[in-house]
């Protein structure tokens, strides 16, 4: 008798584990479990949202798949979740139709968002609880603040109670923005605050809501938010007043704290169009019939906030006295204020301010860089033919591998190790950098595991894929690998900067393939 104990031991243990066991692994009925192809088809025609999870094994997915149980919940009714098992044999025929590549070893799930029966991207955002929840609540909307680096010393508050326990038990001094998460102004915004909330760790406190669902209507009208960010000021859970610097950067922020203090009453800036002079300020309405009339017109789009339309509009008003004065008239000078007469501006692909364009009998010319009296006044004596354009990054031959939103995910799967760039042709700290991350992508352009790529987040077909990447200011730099996002890069912007991450990358490569050597 004394020999069965092991045995019944083993039983025991057995009996008290498997339960357990059993319990870890159990998938929600809100999950549904796929096998064959043409139930995948069947469910991708007859749902609009659905997010399916591609294991390479059961025991690969079961972390996933608690998760998924309790997301599955929360967007019951907005959305679906599947789940295939990649490793079971029904199931991999399944999953090489759908291009799942699940071969490299550090690779254990793909989720794989569908959307109107068709493939729109890979999930690659924060897999926590909200940010899968807000992802399948709005697919095409931006990720959540929280989801990037940068803002963890920012308190992302949720909801109305949790907002209303912070006012009462946060002793120090909190400065809150009200925010919408596609309001422009906002994402210009939170770089600067997240780093000022940084800088000012453990002396103030720095949060951010996002109020724009009708739910927090009663938070909006108690703090007067009546445009995005509204960002307020509070001292021992009371309201005193709102900081109104929406152009402010991080030093700005914490300077103002230093001293915090109400709005100055400002005086309101009279537009251009309304201060008279000799410049023709011309609307989407009389644009066309106005180049029509005059055969030669220097055109200035500019923008009421922009500081280098602000600087140049004195010398552009100066030089268009001194033509309205001439005998024989040179031609005249206009302008378009191009956040209000936006078809003009879309038009004339107005990307930057200001921006000149020339018109001779109606016909439209490129103009070279004129930003002085002199140089006005000499163009319209003279408009001489402009050198042709300077052919754009995209259109020059480099080794930097220029993606759109169609291609984006596909290009980068093939490669292990990807550097994508996400950038704007305006953007000076750009056109700075583009220099070197092109000398980068030639420097390793022999190696096949490598790329440096990059995105124009200004092209209508990237925007959603920009939006997707959390790309909230220009230039950002994403590490994918395999097609992953991996993290950002935020050291040089040089070459150097660049060669060297890219080089430990590799070198990494070869410490696992010693490694693997020395095993074998």
């Amino acid at each position: 008798m004394a020999r069965a104990r092991p045995a019944w031991g083993l039983l025991l243990a057995i009996w008290v584990v498997l339960p357990t066991w059993l319990s870890s692994t159990k998938v929600s009925s809100l999950i549904e479990r796929i096998s064959d192809p043409k139930d995948l088809k069947k469910i991708l025609r007859t749902r609009n949202n659905v997010l399916v999870l591609y294991s390479k094994s059961e025991a690969a997915a079961e972390n996933h798949l608690r998760l998924l149980s309790t997301v599955a919940q929360a967007v019951k009714g907005q959305g679906t979740i599947c789940w295939v098992d990649c490793g079971d044999t029904e199931s991999r025929k399944l999953c090489k139709k759908m291009k799942v590549d699940l071969s490299p070893k550090d690779k254990k799930v793909e989720l794989f968002h569908y959307q109107d029966g068709a493939f729109h991207t890979e999930y690659n955002r924060a897999v926590t609880f909200k940010s899968i929840v807000a992802f399948l609540k709005d697919p095409k909307g931006p990720p959540l603040w929280e989801e990037d680096p940068g803002a963890k010393d920012v308190v992302h508050i949720d909801s109305e109670k949790d907002f209303r326990r912070l006012l009462k038990k946060e002793e120090k001094p909190l400065l809150m923005m009200f925010y919408a998460p596609w309001c422009s102004m906002c994402k210009r915004i939170m770089p600067h605050f997240q780093k000022a909330a940084t800088q000012l760790r453990g002396h103030f406190v720095l949060a951010g809501m996002n109020v724009y669902p009708s739910e927090f209507e009663n938070i909006k009208e108690e703090y007067n938010v009546r445009g995005y960010p509204t960002i307020c000021y509070f001292e021992k859970g009371r309201f005193l007043f709102q900081y109104d610097n929406y152009g402010s950067t991080a030093e700005d922020i914490v300077e103002w704290l230093k001293n915090p203090h109400p709005p100055q009453p400002q005086v309101p800036e009279t537009p251009w169009a309304d201060e008279g002079g000799s410049v023709y300020h011309l609307t989407d309405e009389d644009f066309d019939q106005f180049v029509k009339e005059h055969s030669s017109v220097l055109v200035m789009f500019h923008a009421p906030w922009c500081g280098h339309c602000k600087k140049m509009k004195p010398e552009f008003e100066s030089a268009a006295e001194v033509l309205h004065g001439e005998a024989e008239s040179s031609g005249v000078l206009a302008a378009v204020d191009a956040t209000v007469n936006k078809a003009l501006a879309e038009r004339f692909h107005i990307s930057e301010f200001p921006t000149l364009k020339y018109f001779k009998n109606g016909e439209k010319y490129a103009v070279p860089a004129l930003r002085t009296k002199k140089k006005f006044i000499e163009w319209m004596q003279n408009p001489e033919a402009p050198p042709p354009p300077e052919p754009t990054w995209e259109e020059q031959q480099t080794s930097v591998l220029h993606l759109v939103g169609d291609n984006f995910r596909d290009t980068l799967k093939r490669k292990k190790h990807t550097l994508v760039m996400f950038y704007a042709p305006w953007c000076p700290h750009c056109k700075k950098v583009i220099p070197y991350f092109t000398a980068t992508a030639d420097a390793f352009k022999d190696d096949r595991k490598i790329a440096c790529a990059a995105v124009d987040c200004v092209k209508d077909k990237n925007q959603d894929l920009c939006q997707q990447e959390a790309v909230k200011a220009y230039p950002t730099f994403h590490y994918y690998h395999y097609g992953k996002f991996a993290e950002k890069y935020d050291s040089d912007r040089t070459e150097l900067g660049f060669t060297n991450y890219i080089r430990s990358l590799r070198e990494g490569d070869l410490e696992k393939l010693g490694k693997k050597k020395e095993e074998l």
